[in-house]
């Protein structure tokens, strides 16, 4: 649904986006993420046609992006959750989504139902005449999602769709989002927090101008970071830890307090041999537990590297 080929863009001297390729599918919830000034807002507005690309190539939805006549295509196609809003204050939740949908060209019965949908399950109905302007943020971003969708996309575009969000507000907004995934929406998400793009997304993205990584958040702890065993021993006797290093070699094995990290390749088929070099070698083991990284550890990892 949406693909990209050696996508660049440039303002003058600064390269914002370098020579980005990926694809994501129909159906898929992709994450993007980086720092500020990595290129993800850049790039979600050069896939829905509102910044021109510098080079390379992209097509969302089979619709090549920057061709002149598929740009109005592109963004009735996509449904855009911008950094900033920009809804109007002075009209009210639902007049605001009646504007947008009339410029959708949604007909009068599937926008209006439509409109009562998305704002119940956003929780807002009974706010909907209610002016915007008197709304907190998080009402905001919720009009505005609803907004992105009014007009029923099959490819939506979310910018930071949980920033500075309260924690009720922001899990409302995520429990939304995973409700459109069981749509089978295509979702195109940036965000700096990477416990939600962990839950919510497929596959994530890692951009700092060039794109460092990409796939699933199992695939790149993996990657990154192995599979490691934690063996915790009722005591650390220097002994017991030297023979299991022996016994294990060539496989790492650290102490750390009273706990053997040991370095795995498969855990359900190692660990039953690591205990059992532990118990040989006189040791008495507590628990065994299987040590995987955060989303966010391999963030750090690349974004230090």
């Amino acid at each position: 649904m949406i693909e990209t080929e050696g996508l660049t863009k440039r303002f003058g001297t600064l390269t914002a986006v370098e020579n980005l390729s990926l694809q994501v599918d129909e159906g898929e919830a992709f994450g993007f993420l980086g720092p500020n000034g990595a290129g993800k807002t850049t790039t979600v507005r050069m896939l829905t046609s509102l910044i021109s690309k510098t080079s390379g190539k992209a097509w969302v939805g089979g619709l090549e992006v920057g061709l002149p006549e598929n740009a109005l295509k592109v963004r009735r196609m996509v449904g855009l959750l911008p950094e900033n809003v920009g809804l109007y204050d002075e009209l009210s939740a639902l007049e605001n989504l009646e504007f947008y949908g009339r410029l959708y060209e949604c007909p009068k019965d599937a926008r209006r139902e439509s409109i009562e949908r998305l704002l119940r399950m956003l929780g807002l109905w009974e706010e909907r005449n209610l002016p915007v302007g008197s709304f907190s943020k998080g009402m905001k971003q919720k009009v505005a999602i609803a907004r992105a969708l009014v007009h029923e996309p099959r490819i939506l575009f979310l910018d930071e769709p949980t920033a500075n969000l309260d924690p009720e507000s922001a899990k409302t907004v995520r429990d939304f989002i995973l409700q459109l995934k069981k749509e089978h929406r295509t979702i195109f998400l940036t965000t700096h927090n990477l416990d939600e793009a962990q839950r919510v997304c497929d596959r994530v993205g890692i951009l700092r101008t060039k794109l460092l990584k990409i796939g699933s958040p199992a695939e790149l702890k993996a990657a990154l970071w192995g599979t490691k065993t934690a063996v915790q021993l009722e005591r650390a006797d220097p002994s017991v830890v030297a023979a299991v290093r022996e016994r294990l070699r060539p496989r790492t094995v650290e102490l750390v307090g009273r706990t053997l990290v040991v370095d795995v390749a498969d855990g359900e088929k190692e660990n039953p041999e690591i205990v059992e070099a532990v118990v040989r070698a006189g040791g008495r083991v507590q628990k065994v537990t299987e040590l995987s990284p955060s989303l966010e550890d391999v963030y750090l990892g690349l974004m230090r590297g």
